[in-house]
């Protein structure tokens, strides 16, 4: 049991929660970005052999970012051009609660739908029902942190598009049942949030390791055809496609050994992977990629952030509310008040559909600091400057992000 390295400063609380991963895991790591979460820190690295943990991975299994580079560059786009396609970005993409995808493009038929993996559901699940709420909600982002972004280059003006969500409710509904199996409760009931550590030689974990997989494929599916749309609403071409989960677990080699690695809130960075990292609403995002293999690439078991890392609760940000949805009130204000978002948001020149208090880049570390202290176990391949912010409105709730 070990933790093989710890990236960046980080509060007593999730040092300690990565403390108890390491109790039980192989290998452990923490990336720059973290903070604590529930059982597993957000940017932490596990390792284990021939287990996988439940919680490691997340409710929202398979949760992570895409981006698009595309054939248009901001020189031919006016202040007015951009505000238009954000209304229609907020008008074509589902943001929020449950939402659905009535889009007439949306992927209902993808391949997915007829895996065998539907099959090792439980009666409990209601596959039937199950897969008709999956293909309503592919291709919705959700809410919370979660969005779509348009960006530009900040070396030469090429066009990004950037969005980062998981597998909606599907992902949530196996994570869950999981959880009620694992301790020894029937599916759908609801479990207490401890670790739960399945045996991948085990039917359970058989099960859960190709559900997890499906909702894999299903979160690939929604962020492609979302980053597509938005290219598509821009008038552009994608030229390249930069894609990872960063709440998943992988089979991988590492430490001379075949080893389950969960990344809960940690991308991929394998030497020459690139990966798109987020800051926040009013901040820079990045395209990275894995630096040639080192002695701090393979402590990282090649991992990188998934963003900035929080530095305040959603709470402690945007108050105590009282109620929730659109009769959500603030109760007691937080440490952010609408005009200091109003101002970050308007000195940056972005343009903004929804988000909220708790997503404002005040209750977020600055990503340039967070990467340095990744050291050189990555590189900064292009660094994209905000245009369009589009997100759920500060008053939906969603019960499926992690």
């Amino acid at each position: 049991m070990a933790i093989t390295a710890v990236f960046g400063e980080h509060d007593e609380k999730t040092l300690a929660q990565l403390n108890d991963v390491a109790s039980r895991a192989a290998y452990t790591a923490l990336m720059a970005d973290g903070h604590a979460g529930y059982v597993m820190p957000i940017g932490g690295v596990a390792a284990y052999r021939d287990q996988v943990s439940v919680p490691g991975v997340g409710y929202d299994i398979a949760c992570g970012n895409a981006a698009i580079r595309t054939d248009r560059n901001i020189s031919e786009f006016t202040r007015q051009d951009l505000t238009q396609i954000a209304d229609e970005i907020a008008a074509t993409v589902s943001f929020g609660i449950g939402r659905t995808n009535k889009d007439e493009t949306a992927p209902v038929d993808h391949p997915l739908f007829e895996s065998d993996a539907w099959s090792l559901l439980p009666a409990e699940a209601n596959v039937k029902e199950l897969k008709e709420k999956a293909r309503s909600q592919l291709g919705t982002v959700g809410s919370g942190n979660h969005y779509v972004d348009v960006f530009a280059d900040r070396a030469d003006g090429t066009m990004w598009v950037g969005v980062h969500f998981g597998s909606r409710g599907l992902g949530h509904t196996i994570e869950s049942g999981f959880l009620s199996l694992a301790a020894n409760q029937k599916w759908g009931t609801r479990a207490k949030e401890t670790e739960a550590i399945l045996d991948l030689e085990a039917p359970i974990g058989q099960d859960y390791w190709s559900l997890m997989n499906l909702a894999g494929e299903y979160a690939y599916a929604g962020r492609e055809w979302v980053a597509r749309r938005v290219v598509y609403l821009m008038g552009g071409e994608e030229m390249e496609l930069v894609h990872n989960h960063h709440n998943f677990s992988w089979k991988e080699n590492h430490f001379g050994e075949p080893l389950v690695v969960v990344r809960k809130g940690a991308t991929p960075a394998f030497p020459g992977q690139k990966g798109f990292v987020g800051g926040s609403m009013g901040d820079d995002a990045v395209i990275v990629q894995g630096t040639a293999k080192s002695s701090e690439q393979e402590k990282a078991m090649f991992s990188t952030v998934h963003g900035a890392g929080r530095v305040m609760s959603r709470t402690q940000a945007r108050g105590k509310t009282k109620g929730w949805g659109p009769k959500a009130r603030i109760v007691a204000p937080g440490l952010v008040s609408q005009e200091m978002l109003d101002e970050w948001i308007k000195s940056r020149g972005v343009i903004l559909r929804g988000g909220g208090l708790d997503e404002a880049p005040q209750a977020y570390r600055r990503l340039p600091d967070v990467l340095a202290q990744q050291g050189d176990t990555i590189e900064v391949v292009h660094t994209l400057v905000p245009l369009i912010v589009v997100m759920a409105g500060a008053r939906e709730f969603d019960p499926y992000r992690d």
